[in-house]
């Protein structure tokens, strides 16, 4: 019993391994799509701050970085993807525009 006290207890105080910043490659999707639903059933918006992740949960909030600019942008996951190797997220237009992100490239990530 005194066992699972300690495990609880450093479970609770524990830093989350989301608050520190992630690099993750990443890829931006437009008007190709615009208009389709999403994963969670939107209709999405190519010029919403939206963002598509494999596993998080939908309408995780997500401050997305590019390194190269300085610049950062707050995304909503509303779909699944990327499905390509080594990439880990897809950032609407929108998003990639706020950033200046103009090709498939890493950018920093983590939860808002």
């Amino acid at each position: 019993m005194r066992y699972l006290v300690i495990l609880l207890t450093f479970a609770l105080f524990a830093v989350p391994a989301h608050a520190a910043n992630k690099t993750v490659r990443a890829t931006w999707y437009g008007n190709e799509l615009a208009g389709n639903r999403t994963a969670n059933g939107e209709r999405f918006n190519p010029n919403g701050l939206t963002a598509a992740h494999r596993s998080l949960p939908f309408g995780t909030c997500l401050l997305v970085g590019n390194p190269k600019t300085g610049k950062s942008v707050k995304v909503r996951v509303n779909d699944r993807g990327p499905f390509t190797k080594g990439v880990s997220l897809d950032l609407s237009r929108g998003a990639a525009r706020a950033i200046g992100m103009h090709s498939t490239q890493s950018v920093t990530m983590k939860h808002c």
